[in-house]
């Protein structure tokens, strides 16, 4: 693994981002998309709301927050593979000395990182305004330190899940917006569960927070080993897929 190399891809795939309008528009879009809708709940809870009705404010504000990790990285991670093919900027970088594990995590920490930036940024956002203008019992469970927990240790996770899946469809895919809708539907799963968190049908505790962040720390860990092992160079040169990788996957 050489550190320089997949520090090279990050730099490559952040340069094409730039030039992506799509991309550049989704991300400059979807902070006003998630932003509307926590506000208004935000506001329309009166100081006298109970301690339920509170939770349960605050729990569609939660669950927003984790659904934007989940539907942005899709959208970038997609196009990382069959949109640079579709572009012919894609065979050259796989005639390059790195390796395809090198490769996608480069690919992968160019996506995490305005990703999970502007996914803490509008949860930032929420917090202050949650601060400075909302009742004092939706403050009092948004600010709870397991809650809070969850969210941070959430955030990124969920995105490298994400990734990972947006990565592997798109090596896989031939058109860009078939992935981007394949992977955004793969990646919805996850949220089941953390939904439960959000409006405290499970309790949030440290512990649970901790221990579940472990669990998708490991299933993303494993999701980087089956991508690097299922990506195929030559079929995405020639179409034609390697038989040693199908052998490996089988």
């Amino acid at each position: 693994m050489s550190l320089k190399r997949v520090g090279s891809v990050v730099h490559k795939e952040i340069r094409e981002f730039r030039r992506n309008r799509f991309v550049i528009g989704t991300m400059a879009a979807l902070p006003l998309v998630f932003l509307i809708t926590p506000m208004i709940t935000i506001f329309k809870t009166p100081e006298s709301a109970s301690a339920s009705q509170a939770r349960a404010a605050f729990g569609v504000i939660s669950l927003l927050m984790l659904i934007v990790p989940v539907v942005l990285p899709p959208v970038i991670a997609a196009y990382s593979v069959v949109g640079e093919r579709d572009q012919g900027t894609l065979e050259p970088v796989l005639t390059t000395p790195v390796r395809a594990s090198e490769l996608l995590l480069g690919k992968a920490i160019a996506t995490f990182l305005p990703s999970v930036g502007l996914a803490y940024a509008i949860y930032l956002v929420i917090l202050v305004s949650i601060r400075l203008g909302a009742a004092h019992v939706v403050s009092d469970v948004a600010f709870h330190p397991p809650q809070l927990l969850a969210q941070i240790l959430f955030i990124p996770l969920l995105a490298l899940w994400s990734i990972w899946v947006g990565i592997g469809i798109s090596s896989r895919a031939t058109d860009v917006r078939v992935a981007q809708q394949l992977a955004t539907l793969a990646s919805l799963p996850l949220l089941a569960f953390t939904s439960l968190i959000s409006f405290q049908v499970i309790a949030p505790s440290v512990p649970l927070a901790t221990g579940l962040a472990l669990a998708l720390l490991a299933i993303d860990a494993a999701g980087w080993r089956i991508v690097a092992r299922l990506f195929d160079p030559e079929r995405l040169i020639t179409g034609r897929p390697n038989k040693s990788i199908q052998g490996e996957a089988s």
